[in-house]
């Protein structure tokens, strides 16, 4: 058996409020705990989107009344609430910046919204982002000029992957992720008879992609799965919303990596335990650890999954490890298949007074 703490998922849309039939704190949560996450950090771009002190204390109720882990709540960066986040920065697990393609009302196409944000929002933890190509480009800059560290989201393409490469070697304070959805799928791997299963943002790229991330998987701070859940009836309309569910496949399809000889243990431990805590200063959790069983090997099944959801685009996959036990502050949270942690269970890891 491999014992591991308590992975870290930096980015995963929980849908509540306001979408509760693809996904709620309670059911997310039991994904999470299924993926051996103990702690999640939840994306703000909800309905109504986490944006004021009325919504914040919407979503912080809902996820402390049915939470089964321990989670953070973003905010998210509108076009004139930049002094009202910053007062609430102390309460929030960070400040998500929509400024390229996304699901939502919470696109910042000017750069001066941006600026107000980055003047006001304070440095302790980072400005997560959700920028591609030249977009990114502009962020990098507005970090570099602001002093303020940031946080690249679901990193996609080779000249993204480089280009914060080489901001990183000039010492910008810039930290990236990158979804396994990005590492092990292509834009080959759309279903021809049903595209709407494989819409996300960032769309699936090209296999130079895909390649250049696991060629510069040193430049990787974070392993994220941003999990966000659709029903199949909405991927396969007319008008299909983005997103995949990805907490309960992450691990196994990074273990899998681990027995073809691609990543290490130890890249998973950095990737979705020690950098995701380092960077959004997270609290440690005492007497809280995983036991996977490493040499079990099955195949993905969507009608299996805790999500609400219900389905998977790795459908079918043969992945590696199986997770035998979470134990969360000393207590048994997951045992072979079965969730046992009760909602509520859960803990705001920005709560002053928190027992970890």
């Amino acid at each position: 058996m491999i014992k591991m703490p308590g992975l870290v998922d930096p980015h995963v849309h929980m849908r509540e409020p306001g979408a509760t039939h693809k996904e709620d704190w309670d059911s997310g949560t039991q994904a999470a705990l299924a993926g051996g996450f103990t702690v999640l950090l939840a994306m703000p771009n909800t309905s109504p989107p986490v944006t004021d002190e009325s919504s914040f204390t919407l979503a912080g109720s809902a996820a402390k009344a049915k939470a089964r882990i321990d989670f953070g709540q973003f905010l998210g960066a509108g076009p004139d609430n930049a002094q009202v986040v910053s007062r609430l920065a102390p309460r929030a697990a960070g400040l998500k910046m929509y400024l390229d393609q996304t699901y939502g009302a919470l696109r910042l196409d000017d750069m001066t919204l941006w600026r107000e944000h980055f003047i006001r929002w304070p440095g302790t933890v980072p400005i997560a982002a959700h920028a591609e190509g030249r977009t990114l480009a502009a962020v990098l800059l507005m970090s570099a000029l602001y002093d303020r560290p940031v946080h690249i989201c679901h990193v996609s393409r080779r000249e993204e992957i480089l280009l914060i490469r080489s901001a990183k070697e000039r010492g910008l304070k810039v930290t990236c992720e990158v979804t396994p959805h990005h590492m092990f799928l292509t834009e080959e791997d759309i279903p021809n008879d049903s595209p709407g299963m494989g819409e996300v943002r960032p769309r699936l790229a090209k296999k130079v992609d895909n390649d250049a991330l696991w060629d510069n998987l040193d430049v990787i701070d974070c392993f994220a799965s941003d999990h966000a859940p659709h029903t199949v009836t909405e991927k396969m309309s007319s008008e299909p919303p983005p997103g995949f569910p990805g907490l309960e496949t992450s691990l196994y399809l990074f273990l899998a990596a681990v027995a073809d000889r691609r990543l290490s243990l130890d890249d998973i431990l950095l990737r979705m335990v020690t950098n995701p805590k380092r960077i959004f200063n997270l609290p440690e959790q005492e007497n809280t650890w995983i036991e996977i069983d490493p040499e079990h090997t099955w195949r993905v099944r969507g009608e299996n999954t805790h999500t609400r959801c219900g389905w998977t685009p790795f459908e079918g996959w043969r992945v590696r490890g199986r997770l035998r036990r979470v134990i969360l502050r000393g207590k048994t949270a997951f045992q072979d298949g079965e969730v046992i942690s009760k909602p509520g269970s859960g803990q705001n890891i920005r709560i002053s007074g928190t027992k970890y």
